[in-house]
C-alpha cells in the first residue's frame, strides 16, 4: 500500500511539473508572438509615418495653377511643387545656383546662355528642352496673356533655343535677371499648345517633384510624388492642399491631426500651438512688405496725394507691430524690406502724427471728413485691416472694408479699369530681393498692378534696371523713393514675417523667399 502511495505521488509530482512547464512555455510562446506582433506594428506604424502624405492647410483657394499668371503664396505653394525653375537661389548663401539650367555664362552685356540639363522629363514622357524654356518667357511676355509677371521680365527682348541652349538677349545691361529667373517655372510648349491656358491651368503638367493628381474646386488640390523626378524621388509620397479661409480653423485642424501643416497663422496663435507638445512654429523675416495702394488713376479723393500723407501720417504702426503682430514684424520706411536691393535708410517715410493727417485733409478740403472703400481679401489679416480703419475714423476717414475672395480681389486690382475702390490692401514680395522686383511692378506707369503714373519715377526705375553699376543703381532708387515719398501712392506698413504652424513630426527649413519646396521636407522617424 505504501508502495502504490508513493508510486502515486512519483506520478502526480511529474504530471504536475509537466503541466506547468508547459503552462510556463505556452505563455513564453504567447510573449515571443505578441512581441513579434507588436514588433510588426510598430514597424509598419514607423513606415506608415514615413510614407504618409502631407496635408496642408492654405488660407486661400490657388488663383491657378499656371506659373506663368498669378504669383501669390497660395497658388505658387502647390505649383512650385508641379514644376521646375530655371535656376534657384540658395537660402543659406543667397548665391544662384543650377537647377534646370546646369550652368549659365554672359556672353556679352545683353547676351546670355543657359545650358540646360538634358535628362529631364515632363509628366507626362515628354523630354524638357530649350524650346519649353523659350516659349515659357515667351507666353509672359505676350501682352495678350495677361501675365501678371510680366513687369518681372520685360527686360528680356528675346529667348530662343539653340539645340539644348537657351540664349537668352535683353534690352540694355540687366542687373536682375537672374534674380527673376529664380522665378522662372519651364512648362511644356507642346502639351500647353494642344490643351490651351485655360485647360493647361486646370491640368497641369510639369517636370517637377510632384505631379497634378486632383483638384476639387472650392475644397482641395492633390498632388502625388514624381517617381522618376530627375532629382530623386521625394520621401513624402503625397500632397493634400485643403482650402480652410479661417485662422481659427487652421488652428484647429492642426491640433487635431487634421492637418500637418498650416500657413499664414497669427502671431495670437505661436503661444498656443507652441504649447503642444507635439507642434511647432516655423518663423523668420522675409522680404515681402505689407503696404497699402492708393487708386490715383481714377477720379477719387485718393487721387490727391494730400489725402493719401493724411492716411500715412494717420496710421499707428508700432501698434500694428507690437499689438497686433507680437513682434512679427518689423518697421519700414517704404514700399520695401531691408532684404532688398535698393532699400533706402535715408528715407524718412511716415510716423503717426494724427494732428497733421488732419490738418492735410482739410488742405485737401475734406475738412468735414470723406469715406472711403478698403479692398481686400481673407489672405490679409483682418486685425490689420480692421485697425487700419479704426485708425482713419478718428482722423475723419470712414472706411468701408470691402473683402472678397483672394482670386476675385486680384482680378478687381488688375482690371485696367481700376474700379477695385479707393485703398486696398498688399503684402508684396518678388522672391528677388531687388527693389526692380517689387516699386517698378507696383508703381510703374501702365503696369498690371499700378494705379499710378508719374515720367519722373518712370525715369529713375526704368534707370536702375539699365545698368549693372550698384552705385548708379542705388542712386536711381533714391531718386525713385523720393518720388513715391512725395506723390504717395502706396505706403509700406511693415515687414512681414513668415509664419506657419506644423507637425513636430516634420522636418523643414523656412527661408525670407518663402519657398516651399516639399521635396526639402521629412517625416522624423
Amino acid at each position: 500500500m505504501k508502495s502504490l502511495l508513493k508510486s502515486g505521488i512519483i506520478v502526480f509530482s511529474i504530471f504536475l511539473f509537466m503541466a506547468l512547464t508547459g503552462c510556463s512555455v505556452a505563455k513564453q510562446a504567447a510573449n515571443n508572438k505578441n512581441e513579434q506582433q507588436s514588433q510588426g506594428q510598430g514597424a509598419t506604424a514607423e513606415a506608415k509615418t514615413e510614407s504618409r502624405k502631407l496635408v496642408v492647410d492654405l488660407a486661400n483657394e490657388s488663383a491657378n495653377l499656371d506659373p506663368g499668371l498669378q504669383y501669390n503664396f497660395d497658388s505658387y505653394a502647390v505649383y512650385r511643387n508641379i514644376f521646375d525653375n530655371l535656376i534657384h537661389r540658395d537660402p543659406k548663401t543667397n548665391s544662384f545656383v543650377p537647377w534646370v539650367a546646369e550652368s549659365w555664362k554672359q556672353d556679352s552685356p545683353t547676351e546670355w546662355t543657359f545650358k540646360l540639363r538634358s535628362d529631364i522629363k515632363f509628366h507626362n514622357g515628354d523630354p524638357l528642352t530649350a524650346e519649353d524654356a523659350a516659349f515659357s518667357i515667351q507666353r509672359i511676355l505676350d501682352k495678350e496673356f495677361r501675365s501678371p509677371q510680366f513687369a518681372n521680365f520685360n527686360m528680356i527682348a528675346s529667348a530662343k533655343a539653340e539645340g539644348n541652349d537657351l540664349k537668352i538677349t535683353t534690352n540694355g545691361p540687366s542687373p536682375t535677371l537672374l534674380t527673376q529667373l529664380v522665378n522662372l517655372s519651364i512648362v511644356p510648349q507642346k502639351y500647353v499648345k494642344e490643351k490651351g491656358n485655360d485647360q493647361f491651368n486646370l491640368n497641369p503638367v510639369g517636370s517637377g517633384a510632384y505631379q497634378f493628381d486632383s483638384w476639387a474646386k472650392g475644397t482641395q488640390i492633390s498632388l502625388k510624388a514624381n517617381a522618376s523626378y530627375w532629382g530623386g524621388k521625394p520621401e513624402i509620397p503625397a500632397i493634400e492642399y485643403r482650402f480652410v479661409p479661417n485662422p481659427a480653423s487652421r488652428v484647429a485642424d492642426l491640433q487635431s491631426g487634421k492637418a500637418d501643416f498650416v500657413s499664414a497663422i497669427s502671431p495670437d496663435d505661436v503661444e498656443n500651438i507652441k504649447s503642444k507638445s507635439d507642434l511647432q512654429v516655423f518663423s523668420t523675416p522675409t522680404e515681402r512688405v505689407a503696404y497699402l495702394a492708393f487708386n490715383m488713376a481714377t477720379d477719387t479723393p485718393t487721387k490727391s496725394s494730400k489725402v493719401n500723407q493724411a492716411i500715412a501720417y494717420g496710421i499707428n504702426y508700432e501698434s500694428l507691430i507690437t499689438s497686433l503682430l507680437h513682434g512679427f514684424g518689423k518697421p519700414v520706411t517704404q514700399v520695401l524690406t531691408p532684404l532688398s536691393f535698393g532699400y533706402d535708410p535715408s528715407i524718412s517715410g511716415y510716423s503717426y502724427n494724427p494732428e497733421k493727417a488732419k490738418a492735410l485733409l482739410s488742405e485737401a478740403g475734406y475738412a468735414s471728413g470723406l469715406t472711403l472703400d478698403f479692398a481686400t481679401s481673407p489672405s490679409f489679416d483682418q486685425r490689420i485691416v480692421q485697425a487700419i480703419q479704426g485708425d482713419l475714423d478718428k482722423i475723419g476717414i470712414k472706411v468701408n472694408i470691402a473683402s472678397t475672395d483672394h482670386a476675385t480681389y486680384l482680378k478687381k486690382v488688375q482690371d485696367p479699369a481700376r474700379k477695385w475702390g479707393n485703398i486696398r490692401m498688399g503684402i508684396w514680395s518678388c522672391a528677388c530681393m531687388d527693389a526692380d522686383g517689387t516699386i517698378l511692378p507696383l508703381f510703374r506707369t501702365g503696369t498690371i498692378w499700378s494705379s499710378y503714373s508719374n515720367p519722373a519715377f518712370d525715369q529713375a526705375v526704368d534707370a536702375a534696371r539699365a545698368t549693372t553699376d550698384e552705385a548708379v543703381r542705388k542712386d536711381n532708387y533714391k531718386k525713385a523713393f523720393n518720388v513715391l515719398q512725395q506723390d504717395v501712392p502706396g505706403i509700406g506698413l511693415y515687414q512681414a514675417y513668415a509664419l506657419y504652424g506644423a507637425s513636430k513630426k516634420l522636418q523643414w527649413q523656412p527661408d525670407p523667399q518663402e519657398n516651399f519646396f516639399v521635396k526639402d521636407m521629412k517625416w522624423i522617424k
